[in-house]
């Protein structure tokens, strides 16, 4: 037993030191040197973690890197983050994950002296005399390991808090390689108190007797990887577990978004809506920097338009996001449908649907919409000066005139033809 009752650390993994994140588009305003540093500064927000709750040691369970390193500055960095744990006293225990496993990495710098990288050949076992906590652990010795490694950890140290270290698929978990497989009966049945997990990058819960946590990864990577990330700090007393708190130390918080686009007629009042989605979304990343994949939803008469306008869709995306200030958005999808009874009318072999086609690419074609904009000039010279000007202004000849025109005739088409199919 320790000299110490109570103690706390912190558990974190996959961190993917800087992994290039997913789709990083530049156009201008794009905050590209925010994005570029994430995954840095989202691991010195755990190292500020641990040293402000003042933690008595940091676990990290695989994928502190990703891959190989371009060149020694990823070390670096490490090295000097762990220089910040060693001033505060804090002792750091890693292993090797399948990204940064023995056979990955080419370029190797000596740990730091407060830094424990477990062996890629056995498990191993350190012990924190003072605290009465034996950590157990092997890293990947090669990408795909695909024996389950836990079954070679001891037996728990007697008198002590058992903790193993594992990267591990556990028994599968969507969307990850099926790496290190293990079960959650057979990590119970190593009579530990704490499984410190790492490979899946959402944060659960499997089990609280014993506790058996993936803490998530530092920092979300693209649009799949959504909503707040960070490390487990965990508190002891008396050699269980007190609490379990997730601590987020994002610095680029993902969002999928959906817009509905519902009854929208124009692809102004599409950009309404998408401003006020990227308001919410700017609020709820609490000050982070927010990365939105926005998502066009709904029956939407705009369709064509949205599809056929998408590069000027796209850009005024990006100069709401850049007006609205800690906003990038990643990627625009439309996702929008014709309304329900224009799509099966759409889809006619007859006259009708023939028509409706034609509206539909006239109403997605600029350049010919404004082409039959001006069939209309001779009547908008017959009309009184009154009815061109002031609020009501009607002319003829302009292409929003003729776009909204086309869209009562198909809605009249539309109608027309379902009152027919009901007798009517």
């Amino acid at each position: 037993m320790g000299d110490r009752e109570e103690f706390c650390f912190v558990h974190a993994a996959d961190v993917h030191l800087d992994s290039p994140l997913a789709g990083l588009a530049r156009y201008e305003g794009a905050p590209v040197q925010a994005i570029r540093r994430a995954t840095r500064d989202a691991f010195s927000n755990l190292v500020e973690l641990a040293v402000v709750e003042a933690v008595d040691f940091v676990l990290i369970a695989g994928d502190l890197y990703d891959g190989d390193w371009k060149d020694y500055n990823t070390g670096l960095f490490f090295s000097a983050q762990m220089a910040r744990l060693e001033e505060a006293g804090i002792p750091a225990f890693v292993v090797a994950g399948n990204h940064d496993a023995a056979s990955q990495i080419t370029r190797r710098l000596r740990p730091p002296g407060n830094v424990h990288v477990f062996s890629t050949a056995a498990p191993q076992t350190r012990v924190l005399e003072r605290l009465g906590v034996a950590v157990h652990g092997q890293g990947f010795p090669r990408r795909e390991v695909t024996e389950d490694l836990s079954r070679a950890y001891p037996a728990p140290l007697e008198a002590h808090f058992n903790i193993g270290l594992l990267h591990t698929a556990l028994d599968g978990r969507e969307g990850h390689a099926p790496y290190a497989p293990a079960s959650v009966a057979g990590l119970r049945a190593r009579g530990y108190d704490y499984w410190a997990l790492g490979h899946v990058h959402a944060r659960e819960v499997v089990c609280e007797e014993p506790w058996i946590v993936f803490p998530g990864n530092l920092q979300g990577r693209h649009a799949r990887e959504i909503g707040a990330k960070g490390a487990s700090l965990v508190r002891v007393a008396g050699h269980r577990v007190e609490a379990v708190e997730h601590r987020a130390v994002d610095v680029v918080r993902w969002f999928d978004e959906a817009v509905d686009c519902g009854a929208a007629a124009d692809v102004d009042t599409v950009l309404s809506r998408v401003e006020h989605a990227l308001e919410r979304v700017r609020d709820a990343a609490q000050g982070r920097l927010a990365a939105v994949r926005l998502r066009l939803t709904g029956e939407a008469p705009v369709d064509a338009r949205l599809r056929s306008q998408a590069e000027r869709l796209v850009n005024e995306c990006h100069a709401l996001a850049v007006n609205i200030g800690d906003v990038w958005v990643e990627q625009v999808r439309v996702e929008t449908r014709e309304p329900g009874d224009a799509s099966a009318a759409l889809s006619r072999d007859d006259a009708f649907g023939g028509l409706l086609r034609s509206i539909r690419d006239l109403d997605a074609d600029d350049e010919a919409l404004a082409e039959l904009a001006t069939e209309f000039i001779p009547l908008r010279n017959k009309l009184p000066a009154g009815l061109l000007s002031g609020d009501d202004a009607f002319d003829p000849a302009s292409p929003d005139t003729v776009r909204a025109a086309l869209a009562d005739v198909k809605a009249l088409l539309v109608a027309r033809l379902a009152g027919m199919d009901e007798g009517t």
